[in-house]
């Protein structure tokens, strides 16, 4: 009868959470602080379909391409070829010349938007995002404003043709 008194007569335990406050308290700024904030940028690329492929027009349209090769620039038309080639200077892709190049075909072509780049397996990442600034629009120089004008805002990309071997 005696430790059926003592069982009657005990209070439930109380949960100790003090420390875990403690924790949560020091914790939850510390993972607000060190939280990395990024800017995400999203870029839209048109990637080719089947269904594109079965949709063809009878009459080829203008479809301007640049290759990107690990020695040059080859900038031209799908159905016309290469109608110009722009070697490195000093090591390093010359953007500048591209994207003069591109201007004289969009004055050609004033209302075209879409491009196609075509770049070799071993071409690094930057090169790719750097050929698609170049491709996208350029500077236009004006005393004391800066300003963009758009060339080529429609960006596809893909493999580049594999070149014959020139020994064969």
């Amino acid at each position: 009868m005696r430790s059926r008194r003592r069982r009657q007569g005990r209070e439930p335990a109380e949960l100790q959470i003090t420390s875990f406050m403690n924790l949560m308290v020091i914790l939850v700024p510390f993972l607000l602080i060190t939280a990395v904030f990024s800017r995400m940028a999203i870029l839209e690329l048109n990637l080719p379909t089947s269904a594109a492929a079965e949709s063809m027009p009878d009459e080829p349209e203008f479809a301007l391409e640049i290759i990107v090769r690990s020695e040059h620039m080859e900038v031209g038309e799908r159905n016309a070829g290469v109608f110009s080639i722009i070697p490195k200077a000093d090591g390093e892709y010359d953007l500048v010349a591209l994207t003069e190049k591109l201007k004289d075909v969009k004055g050609t072509f004033p209302d075209e938007l879409a491009v196609t780049l075509l770049l070799e397996s071993d071409i690094e990442y930057d090169v790719l995002v750097q050929v698609m600034d170049a491709t996208r629009s350029y500077v236009i120089d004006e005393p004391g404003e800066f300003s963009r004008a758009e060339l080529f805002p429609e960006i596809s990309i893909g493999d580049a043709p594999v070149m014959a071997a020139a020994a064969e």
